[in-house]
């Protein structure tokens, strides 16, 4: 585990990072990249706060996706991800990797819904392409100003 300096200001990356990049492996074993919403970003979802409150001294993520996309077919094949968060201006990076969960629970789905999430899923927090990816991070590794820094998490 960091020094508390350090696991605090990560957290805070998490929280004003403007998105988050999601990495998968596709078919061919090559990485696949992409942005993603960052939930912990307090600036743009004010409404997910009180659920991150629990989690102010911990890294859990949670990603939506839709359950047709390729990323999905990349995780059910593979749950290895990472996900990066940063602030280039500042030379702060935080990349977090571990075994990505799907979460099935229908009440915690619809406990996460915020609403204008719609024009992802029409169909509300009941929507079949709505889908909820939990990532209970491993490791963590990054850069912070003028140093690199990693880390593994215990596991209980």
């Amino acid at each position: 585990m960091p020094d508390p300096e350090l696991k605090q200001k990560c957290l805070e990356l998490m929280e004003t990072s403007e998105a988050a990049y999601l990495g998968t492996i596709d078919a061919s074993g090559f990485p696949r990249i992409r942005a993603v919403n960052n939930l912990r970003r307090k600036e743009e979802f004010p409404g997910l706060v009180p659920f991150f409150q629990p989690h102010r001294d911990d890294f859990l993520v949670y990603i939506l996706t839709n359950t047709s996309s390729n990323k999905m077919r990349q995780i059910r094949a593979n749950p290895a991800v990472s996900i990066y968060y940063c602030q280039p201006r500042e030379f702060h990076g935080l990349m977090l990797e571990g075994l990505v969960e799907v979460v099935e629970d229908a009440g915690f789905k619809r406990s996460l819904w915020q609403p204008g999430w719609e024009m992802y899923y029409p169909g509300g927090p009941e929507d079949p392409d709505y889908a909820v990816l939990r990532l209970r991070p491993l490791r963590a590794s990054g850069w912070w100003e003028t140093a690199t820094f990693a880390f593994d998490f215990e596991q209980a």
